[in-house]
């Protein structure tokens, strides 16, 4: 028998492109395992009338240390069996206060590092552990940031958050490339989205943003993606051929 089932792990799925993403992977015809801060009952049902299998774990991936060996668990009980393919799409994030770095509390820059640096890396880590003997196609996607690859003041901990995700996504592409079955990976910039996230950098104080005139400029000029067209973007993307060629690259490519 064909091993036809395609096998999703989501972070952020609860709103904005991680929902959107969601729904589009269980409408392709995905199984779909996604942890997020809340479940969703709307997806649950889009789950059930696709047909498709869905777990949503409620996940402060503040303390991604427990979700990490949890899903690693899981990933080892369940097994290869059926699979056509299996991914881990890190999507979630945060912005701390939006200030110079001087001014942000340290619990809540811990917290956006803890989410935006150390979450992926620990998942990232459980995912090729447990599945590394398995022989389906095996890909893991970063939702990175142009923030990570331009400097931007009050932006200190997204921006280096992302150039970490950047980086140690090269490094693991590195690795895997000597393994055989080695996992595709690739750290993607989504574009420019209209999501909770721009609605915090336009409402920031312009005396502690002095970018806040460009994030305006991208909502008045109309030219910011929805998160359904986003994560289209993102979903044709990965299902590339060509996927994992670039270990660090932007939908626009």
């Amino acid at each position: 028998m064909t091993a036809s089932t395609h096998l999703s792990i989501l972070t952020g799925a609860s709103r904005g492109m991680g929902l959107a993403m969601a729904e589009q992977l269980l409408d392709a015809g995905h199984d779909l395992l996604c942890l997020s801060r809340k479940t969703n009952d709307a997806l649950a049902q889009r789950a059930e009338r696709a047909g498709r299998r869905l777990e949503q774990w409620p996940q402060d991936l503040g303390r991604a240390e427990a979700a990490a060996a949890r899903l690693e668990t899981w990933l080892t009980e369940r097994g290869p069996q059926g699979l056509a393919s299996v991914t881990l799409i890190n999507n979630a994030g945060v912005l701390p206060r939006i200030a110079p770095l001087g001014e942000i509390p340290a619990a809540d820059l811990a917290q956006a590092l803890r989410v935006d640096l150390e979450a992926p890396m620990l998942l990232a880590g459980a995912f090729l552990r447990a599945t590394a003997d398995w022989t389906c196609e095996r890909r893991l996607l970063n939702i990175s940031s142009g923030l990570g690859r331009r400097a931007m003041a009050s932006q200190a901990p997204y921006c280096a958050a992302k150039a970490g995700m950047d980086l140690f996504t090269s490094c693991v592409a590195l690795e895997e490339a000597g393994r055989p079955n080695g996992a595709r990976v690739c750290s993607l910039a989504p574009g420019v989205i209209d999501t909770d996230m721009q609605v915090q950098l336009r409402g920031a104080d312009p005396k502690r943003f002095p970018d806040i005139g460009n994030f305006q400029g991208l909502k008045d000029k109309g030219v910011l993606s929805s998160p359904a067209d986003a994560a289209a973007r993102v979903l044709a993307y990965l299902d590339r051929a060509d996927f994992g060629s670039k270990p660090v690259a932007d939908v626009r490519d």
